[in-house]
């Protein structure tokens, strides 16, 4: 999702694939080192409260609702997370009578198509829908679960900082704000409605501009998502 501007709606390349891959273990390398150095989103303090993260081993994305020029605010219970990039499990739209409905809504990556809720990429590829966004951790030295859980996150431009989401949604970045840590390229809407198929959608639509909203789809209620790039996690 979101590193192949431009493609039209055919089947990626295998070295789109391939260079996606390497954009995003580029990012995720030089933006989580980052945070270990001074001055970037104030990930640690000092003595027995310092923090510590993991680095994921590939790139996680969340979807996120929120307003873009806000640092902080509630919802988050509404969030998802997809641990695996969801595009190149994707089918195309173009295809999901072929790569769908015919194998009674299961995708060739394995994953199971929601009529109810089913989410769509950029350049017109369905994807999985996301898991609600984990909103708590484990403390290992407590024993104790926290109704917390921080995020490293990016949107592969000037901010990578820490996300924090709470159980009761509410939520807060350390540094910048949902706009700074949403990577532009990446679109994603989740669509809903009775009437709601992808047999609807226009595929002259796709695909979709950088910052642009996601198209309408006839029958369909539409939910715009920010797309941020998730390196690591506290632990």
């Amino acid at each position: 999702m979101g590193m192949a501007n431009g493609l039209s709606l055919s089947t990626p390349s295998q070295k789109s694939l391939h260079s996606r891959r390497i954009v995003l273990s580029t990012v995720s390398t030089a933006a989580l080192t980052s945070l270990l150095t001074p001055g970037v989103a104030r990930a640690e303090s000092s003595g027995a409260n310092k923090r510590k993260y993991q680095r994921y081993p590939s790139i996680r994305f969340i979807a996120a609702l929120g307003d873009p020029k806000s640092s902080s605010g509630d919802g988050a219970e509404a969030w998802g997370l997809w641990r695996d990039d969801p595009g190149p499990r994707g089918v195309y739209l173009k295809d999901y009578d072929r790569r769908l409905l015919s194998n009674n809504n299961v995708a060739p990556a394995g994953w199971t198509f929601d009529p109810r809720d089913w989410w769509v990429e950029e350049h017109g590829l369905i994807m999985s829908t996301p898991e609600p966004l984990p909103r708590k951790s484990y403390d290992g030295d407590a024993k104790v679960v926290l109704p917390e859980k921080r995020y490293v996150v990016t949107g592969d431009r000037a901010v990578t900082t820490i996300l924090t989401v709470r159980e009761n949604g509410s939520w807060e970045l350390e540094e910048g704000t949902l706009y700074d840590v949403t990577h532009l390229p990446c679109r994603s809407a989740a669509y809903r409605g009775e009437t709601c198929a992808p047999k609807n959608a226009n595929l002259v639509d796709f695909p979709v501009k950088p910052g642009a909203e996601m198209p309408k789809i006839d029958g369909c209620n539409k939910q715009d998502y920010a797309v941020l790039f998730v390196l690591g996690e506290e632990v």
